[in-house]
């Protein structure tokens, strides 16, 4: 058998193997409570202060404009200088579920 052909019969061989895959779930939209206020895009440090108290760890800035993160219980808002560029909920993963019972 030439080796052009040996080769491709080869590869044809596992091409079996190359299509089997694990499928992953990533719960994108799904992280935190969905019921957990955030504070909103173009609120001011000051006024994220007053509605929802000392954040728990608050990370110096970094970059330039310079980002600062402020880290709560439920959630970490992101700031460019003092204004809120973003909120973000906290990942809680799910309960895990129970094996279906075999007959």
């Amino acid at each position: 058998m030439p080796r052009p052909a040996l080769l491709f019969s080869l590869l044809l061989g596992a091409l079996p193997l190359a299509a089997q895959a694990d499928t992953l779930e990533i719960p994108v939209g799904e992280q935190g409570a969905s019921s957990t206020r955030l504070p909103v895009r173009g609120q001011l440090q000051r006024s994220v202060l007053d509605q929802f108290g000392l954040p728990d760890e608050e990370h110096k800035p970094v970059g330039n404009p310079p980002i600062t993160r402020w880290d709560y219980r439920d959630f970490s808002v992101y700031f460019e200088n003092t204004h809120v560029v973003d909120s973000v909920r906290h990942h809680e993963p799910r309960a895990a579920q129970p094996a279906p019972a075999s007959n």
